[in-house]
């Protein structure tokens, strides 16, 4: 088996056209046929079907797709770390990260690195913590950060750059903000704001009301962080929001920022790799930059 006939399995999985793989490979069309005849000879088992003009995989074409992606990827990555091991001064990093980290940590550590290697290319996906860690798992990104609960992956290593709890936030004029001790059920009679069904904070909400027996009425549903706190700024609503995302309004008293009651589950800020994959020199130094701010951040959240 080789890298060809992996890489046709995933192409054939995404086009379903022999004639598009081959332009994409630059062989013949024939050449792809053959390899495709090779390969289910090697494995003694049929691995694709024609159906309507198209080729679709097998069920078991499908199994062995699972680990193309992820051997091609790995290949991939090879070759760029190679290239690119001899020099900390170009190159492109892959990241990740889920919207708190996205939004209020990494803008200050990408400027920094940007100014100190100019020539190295960032790309940034800004998704959920579960899809990131979903995206680590495929070879997609290079690097993930973000905001979750503890948690162990077989192919994941995950270090903690700083502690990020999950808050109760509501507005100073809010009737919760003179109680010392606000109980569940004094919370979900406010006005509440949902975060996205996607998000950790949305799954350990979800938790919360499962554990409590409580269920909300009429929820206002917003997938913006920016525009949860916007609307808590009012001063009718409440939510559970990220300590980070709401540092600056916590620090002008724009805000007011609570222990959520019955609430046990810790949350960090994580640095994440994939342990199958080298860490590049420019990896490496991306994570020394993560270390040094999360540490001056933990600093700043919790003084």
């Amino acid at each position: 088996m080789n890298l060809t006939k992996l890489q046709i399995v995933e192409l054939i999985d995404r086009h379903h056209h022999m004639t598009a793989v081959a332009e994409i490979l630059g062989i013949k069309q024939p050449t792809v046929t053959f390899h495709m005849k090779s390969l289910e000879e090697e494995l003694q088992v049929r691995l694709f079907e024609s159906r309507s003009g198209k080729t679709f995989l097998t069920e078991a074409g499908q199994a062995l797709l699972h680990y193309a992606i992820k051997i091609n990827a790995l290949a991939k990555e090879s070759e760029r770390v190679v290239r690119e091991y001899d020099s900390l001064y170009r190159g492109t990093l892959h990241i990740g990260a889920s919207y708190v980290p996205a939004t209020y940590l990494l803008p200050g550590i990408l400027n920094a690195f940007s100014h100190e290697f100019p020539g190295i290319r960032i790309s940034l996906s800004v998704k959920p913590s579960p899809v990131i860690r979903d995206m680590l798992g495929k070879h997609q990104i290079d690097l993930g950060i973000i905001s979750s609960e503890p948690f162990t992956g077989p192919s994941l290593q995950a270090e903690p750059l700083c502690k990020d709890d999950l808050t109760l936030i509501c507005s100073p004029g809010h009737p919760l903000a003179a109680s010392d001790n606000p109980q569940p059920e004094q919370i979900i009679r406010s006005p509440f704001v949902l975060h996205g069904t996607e998000s950790s904070t949305r799954q350990l909400t979800d938790l919360w009301l499962q554990q409590h027996g409580l269920h909300m009425r009429s929820p206002v549903e917003l997938d913006s962080l920016e525009a949860i706190k916007q609307l808590v700024l009012l001063g009718n609503h409440v939510s559970f929001m990220s300590r980070m995302a709401v540092q600056r309004e916590l620090q002008h008293g724009l805000l007011n920022v609570m222990p959520i009651p019955g609430h046990r589950a810790s949350r960090h800020i994580y640095c994440v790799h994939n342990k199958d994959r080298l860490p590049s020199v420019q990896i490496q130094r991306f994570q020394e930059v993560l270390r040094e701010m999360g540490q001056q951040l933990e600093q700043a959240m919790w003084e």
